[in-house]
């Protein structure tokens, strides 16, 4: 028994780096935790490795592609037929540095650090409302201080393939989006128990970087925190009770930080409609 006993979780990307840390740290506390990834392999055998680990055994596999909306729609059917509540959804899956198209036809890095968690997100706002009145239900987006570097969205960019050699510009984009989900979930959902945070988790040595060609990767990579310090805030945004009546925030190593100004609750609801609309199409 922990704290967390009786709290169900889950954590997208939850197979390796920053995900499988949090998770790991998550069932440690007693609670429930789905794991979502693409590979079945490794998503059970992060399972296994989190039970042997943690003595929990509520450990479970979510099979998840955000970079294929129908799988997206699969798996948030397949949660909400298990039954059960949902008290914290963090997306933290991602992927940096990746060029390409997903299977819907978006730039790769937006397709999935923020349309498949949207869509996710979305496909699951009636469980999380309905679990909210036991102790709250909360979303925490994985953002990045990357989004700083974000002047806005181009809506027209985000169809087509990116452009630079790193992506470092279209993953700015997408972590902006991160921003933007966050602050307008709030908005929307002020008042039913469900509260967002946006999370930088510090410059982290995960699997993230692994698609940036070597010697940029090695110049990228140099002097990042583990993945169990990137874990730290999220952690804190998902469980603190200080966060309870708190929605809609950046937080940075715990602590709430400004984000970029260009993060308006215009383009905001304008990210939100485009999104809604791409869903429909």
């Amino acid at each position: 028994m922990g704290e967390l006993t009786g709290r169900t979780f889950l954590v997208t990307g939850a197979n390796t780096g920053i995900g499988l840390a949090t998770a790991t740290a998550l069932a440690a506390r007693g609670g429930r935790v789905h794991l979502a990834a693409r590979s079945a392999q490794k998503g059970k055998a992060a399972v296994a490795g989190i039970v042997a680990t943690t003595g929990n055994d509520a450990v479970s596999f979510l099979q998840l592609d955000l970079s294929d909306l129908a799988s997206v729609q699969a798996s948030a059917a397949a949660f909400l037929a298990l039954g059960e509540p949902l008290h914290v959804l963090i997306n933290n899956a991602g992927v940096a540095g990746q060029r390409g198209l997903t299977k819907d036809g978006f730039e790769l890095m937006f397709g999935v650090n923020h349309l498949g968690h949207f869509a996710l997100t979305t496909a699951l706002l009636g469980c999380l409302t309905q679990s909210a009145s036991d102790g709250g239900a909360r979303i925490v987006n994985v953002s990045s201080d990357a989004h700083f570097a974000a002047k806005g969205v181009d809506f027209q960019q985000v169809r087509r393939r990116t452009r630079g050699i790193t992506g470092m510009r279209e993953y700015s984009v997408s972590k902006l989006c991160n921003v933007l989900f966050t602050q307008e979930l709030a908005r929307r959902l002020d008042g039913t128990g469900v509260t967002s945070y946006a999370v930088h988790p510090g410059v982290v040595a995960s699997d993230i970087w692994r698609r940036i060609p070597p010697p940029f990767r090695q110049l990228v990579t140099r002097r990042m925190l583990t993945v169990e310090q990137g874990a730290r805030t999220s952690l804190y945004c998902a469980t603190s009770p200080d966060l309870a009546t708190v929605s809609g925030r950046y937080y940075e190593d715990c602590t709430e930080r400004p984000p970029n100004p260009v993060a308006t609750p215009e383009l905001g609801e304008r990210l939100w409609e485009q999104s809604e609309e791409w869903l429909a199409t």
